[in-house]
């Protein structure tokens, strides 16, 4: 046998592992978190993550923990957060695109790295700031306040319809204003609906960031019976004297359904935007 041969064996090989290595590590934590789900408080307290439950019929902490973490309204308000911000962050982030890509006037590129420097901020460090705001403002504990929060200029939804408006010619733009279209008609009807893949990749990364955002959510709708959300829901099973991971466990496999049955009824339109977000890009 070869020296090259050997080599791309030996490459192969180890590819197919790391391949293998990260699939498992991966898969791991929810494969604890199903067997996890199905275990009494006895098998719990008795077994280590790994043992099998001995019935797959045990759907007790399901029950228990849609009922005490009050999911029902949780699922509710995350919807309603998720629907309002999806559509405010669209609107605005592509609006915004359409007039520093379409629009040269002085100061675009400064408000451009403006926005590129605010994105290298970590967002924890501006919280002290963000909660003045909104305790002045009386949004503490308010629903709508939240979702205007979190509409706010989200960077990276920007710079990825900045990037497909300038793969879409002017010439679209110029033709639709010689035949006396305006502006809001030239974005609206003619260039929002070529968005289509980019407003995909949009809602995918900000539907996902929206849907488990713990740390806003629990600082800022701190009524955990009123204004629980889907990823704040769960931390009425955590306390000083121990965590119920049975109901924790079964709590995160409520919240994985949603987002699976999207995933397959829609995997068509997110590997379609995905990919030619990354070819745009």
């Amino acid at each position: 046998m070869s020296t090259a041969k050997m080599k791309r064996i030996i490459i192969s090989i180890l590819k197919y592992f790391t391949l293998i290595l990260g699939g498992f590590i991966s898969v791991l934590p929810i494969v604890v978190c199903v067997i996890t789900a199905f275990k009494t408080p006895e098998e719990y307290a008795s077994t280590n993550v790994m043992t099998l439950p001995k019935s797959w019929f045990y759907f007790e902490n399901f029950i228990q923990a849609w009922s005490q973490a009050n999911m029902g309204i949780a699922f509710r308000n995350s919807i309603i957060i998720l629907v309002f911000v999806l559509a405010g962050s669209i609107l605005t982030g592509s609006m915004l695109a359409y007039v520093l890509s379409r629009f040269k006037f002085r100061g675009n590129g400064f408000i451009r790295n403006l926005f590129l420097f605010a994105s290298l901020l970590p967002g924890i460090a501006m919280q002290v700031s963000v909660y003045q705001i909104m305790y002045s403002l009386g949004w503490i504990n308010f629903l709508p306040g939240y979702i205007i929060m979190m509409c706010g200029t989200d960077i990276i939804s920007i710079y990825i319809f900045i990037q497909f408006f300038e793969n879409i010619p002017d010439s679209l733009d110029e033709s639709a204003i010689m035949d006396g279209c305006t502006y809001f008609g030239v974005f609206f009807r003619i260039l929002f609906p070529l968005l289509k893949p980019a407003i995909v990749t949009v809602m995918i990364l900000k539907g996902v960031g929206v849907y488990n955002e713990y740390y806003t959510a629990n600082l800022y709708l701190q009524d955990k019976n009123r204004l629980v959300t889907v990823a704040t829901s769960l931390f009425k099973f955590t306390g000083p004297l121990g965590n119920q991971y049975n109901y924790i466990c079964a709590g995160v496999i409520i919240t994985m359904v949603p987002a699976l049955i999207v995933f397959i009824l829609c995997q068509k339109q997110i590997y379609g935007g995905l990919a030619a977000g990354a070819v745009k890009g």
